[in-house]
């Protein structure tokens, strides 16, 4: 059970890297737009495509986009919080069992 609450916690981290580098890479791109004049030509990438697109639209879209991966970061934050306590708990209640049999012998 703790190997599995360990290996749990590893998975949360590597996703919540993986967010926190999309957001690093999404608020670069909104930078560099913010940066660009109002009429200039923005492609956007849709699946393996790159259509052209107002700039406010794209804009707009890397907001969202910057959001929903922020959102997600905080949901992995309280499920790790959580995995954490059950970490702990059990780690406490092993090492009474162990101090138990020790006191015992």
């Amino acid at each position: 059970m703790l190997q599995q609450l360990q290996q749990q916690m590893q998975t949360l981290l590597n996703q919540k890297n993986q967010y926190e580098m999309a957001v690093q890479e999404t608020r670069r791109a909104i930078e560099e737009l913010n940066e660009t004049p109002e009429n200039a030509e923005v492609f956007h990438s849709v699946g393996t495509v790159m259509m052209q697109k107002p700039r406010s639209q794209v804009l707009e879209s890397l907001t969202e986009k910057t959001e929903n991966f922020e959102i997600r970061i905080s949901s992995i934050e309280k499920q790790e919080k959580l995995v954490q306590e059950k970490f702990e708990s059990l780690q406490s209640q092993i090492k009474a069992a162990m101090e138990g049999r020790a006191e015992a012998a």
